[in-house]
């Protein structure tokens, strides 16, 4: 739970039972904000849909995916997770630097792209946005599986740049990043969750 560099060992700072406890905090909370930011997606996408069959169909779906990973994060008989984590210091408040700079880089590629009159790359710009930030919460929350959210969601933004580039109308585009992007952020719920 300590800082460590690799020619210094650690040193608990706190006793195992805090460790074992933030380090279930920390999953359970990861997995909540990812399955929450997973179904907003997921509807995001389905806006896309042409079919309103199909759109029902997936928010019909996405509900209880979300609302059994937050379950399996926050059951009583779960095991603890394999390994304690190991924050760097002053970790929480590099958090919320990066979750603020995210908020708002998301407002200003939404301003820059529909001041160019180009909301179809909004998606895609987000999806970007979102991935590119998984790469540092990575290291400050100890979980090691956010670099593959990170690579995932930035290849679901190029395939939507792509997309654009080849001339699939907005809600085509917001469809495939849409639903692509909270199949990511299920994915790495569930890891979470189950995995720790």
């Amino acid at each position: 739970m300590t800082p460590t560099t690799p020619s210094t060992p650690s040193t608990p700072s706190a006793t195992d039972a805090e460790c074992v406890a933030l380090t279930r905090n920390l999953r359970r909370r990861g997995t909540l904000v990812l399955s929450v930011f997973a179904v907003i997606w997921a509807f995001a996408g389905a806006s896309g849909l042409a079919s309103s069959g199909a759109a029902l169909a997936v928010e019909i779906v996405a509900v209880p995916l979300t609302a059994v990973a937050i379950v399996l994060a926050y059951r009583k008989g779960a095991a603890p997770s394999p390994r304690m984590v190991s924050l760097p210091e002053n970790w929480a408040r590099a958090v919320g630097i990066v979750n603020v700079v995210e908020v708002a880089a998301v407002f200003a590629v939404i301003a820059a792209s529909n001041a160019s009159d180009h909301p179809e790359f909004i998606p895609a710009a987000i999806a970007l946005v979102v991935g590119v930030h998984f790469f540092p919460l990575a290291r400050y929350y100890d979980q090691w599986q956010y670099k593959g959210t990170a690579v995932a969601l930035s290849v679901v933004a190029v395939v939507g740049f792509v997309l654009i580039a080849a001339g699939l109308s907005a809600e085509g585009v917001r469809a495939v990043v849409g639903l692509a992007s909270a199949v990511v952020l299920w994915v790495s719920a569930y890891h979470v969750a189950v995995k720790g």
